[in-house]
């Protein structure tokens, strides 16, 4: 018995080292959407019955002056808000509630709002989750600043598409694909997740510029997570010498600057992701449920509060870009039937609604089941 409350309770257990900065990671994540739809919906005057940290049965809560219940719930594997009117968490109207609303409560319904009210507060959830990415990113910056190095080939392995394509020790890469670059890290971000696509190099060679075509090739890396990940690579390696490394030091307008583009380009890697993805041209493996993240947290906390804060940023990021999906019940699904409304100058009838409602929830659970595979037995 003393030998499993060990195993449960140590700072290496189970409990403190996987399940508690999961639950720390996912709470914050999803308290920051769930808040950005609460905030806009509040100031847009629509009222809030429920706000929900988690699903299933209510372990603790109270009710605020506004007449909201705010509680946490026995499955911690998401959240919600309920506004006035809603049938469910998803805000699926409920005609038959409508009825029995008073005046005042009709008033204050979500689906009595201008439309433009409603898509406002409904693309707040997924914009708060940027606003923490961006915000993380930019303490990190201005703490830490960032370190950079030279877009420089020091070294082209034997066998590679780089070898093949010409590249020579002591090139400087100028753009890729028509991308310009500053540093090697901007050359690894345009091609990783390139693998399979032939790409223009403009490189500098002895003062004069060349074109020179490689196609990345898939190789297995560890990150620093020590998770296995499949990332497109040509063959060239920098060096200290040539890639001269130093932190770039910014001011705090500098790092949010900095956090803001370097967001963009996170959920622009994430988009070409997806995109490959759906045609079959990216490992499914790279695609985790709750174990994977509850496993990557137990990592993150291990390395210290600084990885485990990053993974925050992370996580927020993707949760953001996946509800802005255009599939119902996630926040993009809503977007659309608001898009069409506004096209049309009336709501979509009930019966498209349902039936787009349920394509979207076996999308939904479809997902939810491959990656609980995933997370089980796929990789």
């Amino acid at each position: 018995m003393t030998d499993f409350l060990a195993s449960f309770l140590g700072s290496d257990s189970l409990l403190i080292g996987t399940i508690i900065p999961f639950l720390f990671v996912l709470t914050i994540v999803v308290f920051v959407h769930e808040m950005g739809h609460y905030l806009v919906g509040r100031w847009c005057g629509i009222g809030v019955t429920a706000f929900s940290i988690g699903f299933g049965p209510e372990l603790i809560g109270f009710n605020d002056r506004h007449g909201t219940r705010w509680k946490l719930c026995a499955i911690p594997l998401g959240g919600y808000v309920k506004f006035v009117g809603d049938m469910n968490a998803t805000s699926t109207p409920d005609a038959e509630e409508m009825d029995r609303l008073t005046p005042a409560e009709r008033s204050v319904a979500f689906h009595t709002q201008p439309v433009w009210k409603r898509a406002l507060t409904v693309v707040a959830g997924p914009m708060f989750n940027f606003l923490l990415t961006i915000a993380v990113f930019a303490v990190f910056f201005a703490a830490y600043g960032r370190v950079i190095t030279e877009p420089m080939v020091a070294e082209v392995r034997a066998g590679t598409p780089a070898a093949a394509a010409g590249f020579m020790p002591g090139d400087r890469f100028v753009s890729v694909d028509g991308h310009p670059v500053e540093t090697f890290s901007d050359v690894q971000r345009f091609v990783s997740g390139r693998t399979g696509d032939p790409l223009i190099f403009i490189m500098l060679r002895d003062g004069k510029e060349i074109e020179l075509k490689a196609t990345p090739e898939v190789m297995e890396q560890e990150d620093a997570l020590g998770n296995k990940i499949k990332v497109g690579v040509i063959g060239v390696v920098n060096s200290e010498e040539l890639g001269q490394p130093r932190v770039i030091t910014y001011s705090i307008p500098g790092a949010l600057a900095e956090a803001v583009r370097q967001t963009g380009h996170s959920l622009e890697r994430t988009w070409n992701f997806l995109k490959r993805f759906a045609v079959g041209r990216e490992d499914k493996c790279q695609l985790g449920g709750p174990i994977k993240i509850a496993d990557m947290a137990g990592k993150a906390a291990k390395l210290g509060f600084d990885w485990l804060v990053q993974l925050v940023a992370a996580l927020s990021l993707g949760i953001g870009f996946l509800n802005l999906l255009p599939i119902p019940p996630l926040d993009g699904g809503h977007l659309v039937f608001y898009a069409v409304e506004a096209a049309i100058g009336r709501p979509v009838s009930e019966r498209a609604m349902e039936m787009v409602y349920r394509v979207g929830f076996l999308l939904v659970l479809g997902f939810m089941g491959f990656v609980f595979w995933n997370d089980l037995f796929g990789c």
